[in-house]
């Protein structure tokens, strides 16, 4: 299991498993670039008061995803990881497990869902802090909630947290709170012998409402996808490695519009920004390495990059292999690297890299395998976007 030993902080708890009827491949769905696991694994990782995050699992797929990201991995056995099988159970044997290997019992247990991508560090060390400063046993984060409930009791509508005759407004009604199902913490001994995340004393971390969604079904999915993408575009320069190792570009759809001109003999022609040729002299002004990646095999492709003083290898069949290739020959590392896409053709490059970046009218796979969306289009700014992007970032640091 790779284990090290307690550090005295929390420790953080994701339990994902392999089989999910509502949405095949849950877990490993990519979500605004990135698997949906990653996102509360990058959380728990980011968290102050957190010392170690594992990952419980009965799948390799998972496992693999988990490790990428920074998790430790424990797997879980089948008969942990069927549909009745509950969280605290999975939360049980990995403690067991990590005991087993010589870890010391943490004093606190932060049980994180992988399903709710939008949890941030701060709410996984808030939920932690109130246990604590309120000599608390267990905590939950919950979101306000200000609406009505209903259930149906022998065919009547009957209010459910309040009476149908008496509908005072919002600011005259004791405050209620939703669970949000992202963050859990608990005091680790008492966990043991409660065997349940509520033991003892609960209490309360509030986040704000638009941090609480749970993904149950392909429309949740969706609603991720758009908040997340929201929260990038608000902070995607900090998506960027602070000096890029090396930016690759695809050429069609990025430095072009994706379109051709076709004279009568049949020779094709594109148009491309002279005021991407600027972005370009930015980076390699602060020693970027650039190269251009392309499968099309018109000359117009090594042509541009030729005037534009960069590297070129076009006319590959496997991308994901030659970019590879390039990175090795180099001794640069893929997680410090930015490719740049716009189609299904460069989805594998997009993942193999640190920051995958798609152009505004990439294909939509594209567009999710990305870290960042640009707000150009190919052929329209997107490079000098990027460029301007990445040079701010590099001289702010």
């Amino acid at each position: 299991m790779n284990m090290t030993r307690s550090t005295g902080k929390a420790l953080a708890i994701i339990p994902a498993r392999g089989g999910s009827k509502g949405i095949p491949r849950k877990n490993i769905r990519l979500v605004c670039g990135q698997p949906l696991i990653a996102w509360t694994i990058q959380a728990a990782r980011t968290a102050r008061s957190v010392g170690r995050v594992v990952v419980s699992t009965d799948d390799s797929e998972i496992a693999d995803v988990a490790s990428r990201f920074g998790a430790e991995v424990v797997r879980r056995p089948a008969e942990l990881s069927g549909d009745t099988a509950s969280s605290e159970q999975a939360l049980l044997h990995t403690l067991e497990m990590l005991e087993a290997d010589g870890a010391d019992r943490p004093p606190l247990l932060a049980f994180l869902q992988c399903t709710s991508p939008l949890t941030l560090a701060e709410d996984v060390d808030g939920t932690l802090r109130e246990l604590v400063e309120s000599n608390a046993d267990s905590a939950l984060t919950v979101a306000p909630f200000h609406h009505f409930l209903w259930r149906a009791e022998d065919g009547n509508a009957v209010g459910a947290n309040h009476d149908k005759q008496v509908r005072p407004m919002r600011q005259a009604r004791k405050p209620q709170y939703l669970e949000t199902g992202a963050v859990y913490a608990m005091k680790t001994d008492g966990f043991r012998a409660a065997r349940h995340r509520f033991f003892g004393k609960t209490v309360m971390h509030v986040v704000p409402s638009d941090r609480t969604l749970e993904i149950d079904d392909p429309r949740d999915l969706v609603m991720a996808e758009t908040l997340l993408r929201i929260r990038t575009e608000r902070d995607r320069e900090n998506l960027l490695p602070t000096l890029p190792a090396a930016v690759v570009f695809d050429f069609d759809g990025v430095f072009t519009d994706n379109g051709v001109w076709l004279d009568e003999d049949g020779r094709e022609a594109v148009v491309c920004r002279r005021d991407d040729g600027m972005g370009i002299q930015q980076l390699k002004r602060i020693g970027v390495p650039i190269l251009v990646l392309s499968t099309e095999r018109n000359p117009v492709v090594s042509a541009r990059a030729r005037k534009l003083g960069i590297e070129c290898i076009q006319g590959c069949d496997d991308k994901e292999a030659a970019l590879l290739k390039w990175l090795v020959e180099r001794n640069l590392a893929p997680d410090r690297v930015v490719y740049v896409g716009n189609d299904v053709n460069d989805l594998d490059c997009l993942r193999a890299v640190g920051c995958g970046v798609a152009v505004a009218d990439a294909y939509p796979e594209a567009q999710r395998a990305a870290r960042i969306v640009l707000s150009r289009a190919g052929g329209r700014g997107a490079v000098r976007e990027l460029c301007d992007l990445i040079t701010q970032r590099a001289e702010a640091a």
